[in-house]
């Protein structure tokens, strides 16, 4: 199912053993766009401590009850690696994140990259520098992660072809592979508040130092494109208008096929 990050944010955290917080963020990987980690704010329980639960162990997410279930108990959770800003996350850390959890670490698992069914050269050149390093580079120690904060990123400006069309308002992410599907951009300073998505196999690249994010798009076909209504569920037709408007395969394309049918 797909989620705007935004809704997700208060959602309850639930362990084996109970209730250990509520979901203050996410950190998602630049390259392959998909979330890697939740943020957890423990409350009066850890005295408000933050943790990343790696997304491997997030069991489901209930909408009904807004709760999230993690396949954790509250010593695991406890005793993990402290979170200490929201600044990008290391690699040094995240090796003793998984190491402490005893899990396979995404950069050296291929099934656990986002944007499923994509080579590393159909994907959105948005690696900061412009510059993709090599496909056998990606489970090396010099493979830079670029771990984001949706929180930080958030308020990012869009730059299309021809100018700048407002900001990065939330994300759309899909519970099932934890990857983002879209961008919600608020246009409200150019078309009286429309809002629009925007998928990263759209990005041309993005501007860390300058929190700006270049779509390969002109701001002619984004006006025209679908309007997102805010909390509005996201069907498969209108999925299906909105590659159709930018002339895009739908990434469910690269769905195996009984899943596509399960929809």
């Amino acid at each position: 199912m797909l989620y705007q990050a935004n809704t997700l944010h208060g959602y309850k955290l639930n362990s084996l053993e109970g209730e250990i917080g509520k979901v203050k963020g996410f950190y998602f990987d630049d390259y392959y766009w998909t979330i890697r980690y939740l943020v957890a704010d423990t409350e009066s329980w850890m005295n408000g401590r933050h943790v990343l639960i790696p997304t491997q162990v997030l069991a489901n997410v209930n909408k009904d009850a807004q709760e999230i279930n993690i396949r954790l108990t509250k010593k695991q959770i406890e005793n993990s690696p402290p979170l200490n800003s929201d600044k990008p996350v290391s690699r040094q850390f995240e090796e003793s994140h998984y190491k402490y959890f005893a899990l396979p670490t995404y950069w050296e698992t291929p099934s656990m990259f986002g944007l499923r069914g994509s080579t590393i050269g159909s994907l959105p050149n948005n690696v900061p520098g412009g510059e993709r390093p090599p496909k056998s580079n990606v489970g090396s120690k010099t493979f830079d992660p670029h771990l984001r904060s949706t929180v930080a990123v958030t308020g990012y400006h869009i730059q299309a072809k021809d100018g700048d069309i407002d900001h990065v308002e939330d994300f759309i992410i899909d519970d099932d592979t934890w990857d983002i599907r879209y961008l919600v951009i608020d246009t409200q300073n150019l078309w009286e508040g429309k809002k629009v998505l925007i998928s990263p196999r759209w990005i041309d690249r993005v501007s860390w130092e300058d929190s700006k994010v270049f779509v390969k798009l002109s701001k002619t076909v984004i006006k025209q494109s679908p309007e997102y209504v805010e909390g509005s569920p996201l069907s498969r037709e209108y999925e299906a208008a909105l590659h159709q408007h930018y002339n895009f395969q739908g990434y469910w394309a690269d769905e195996p096929v009984a899943k596509k049918d399960s929809r």
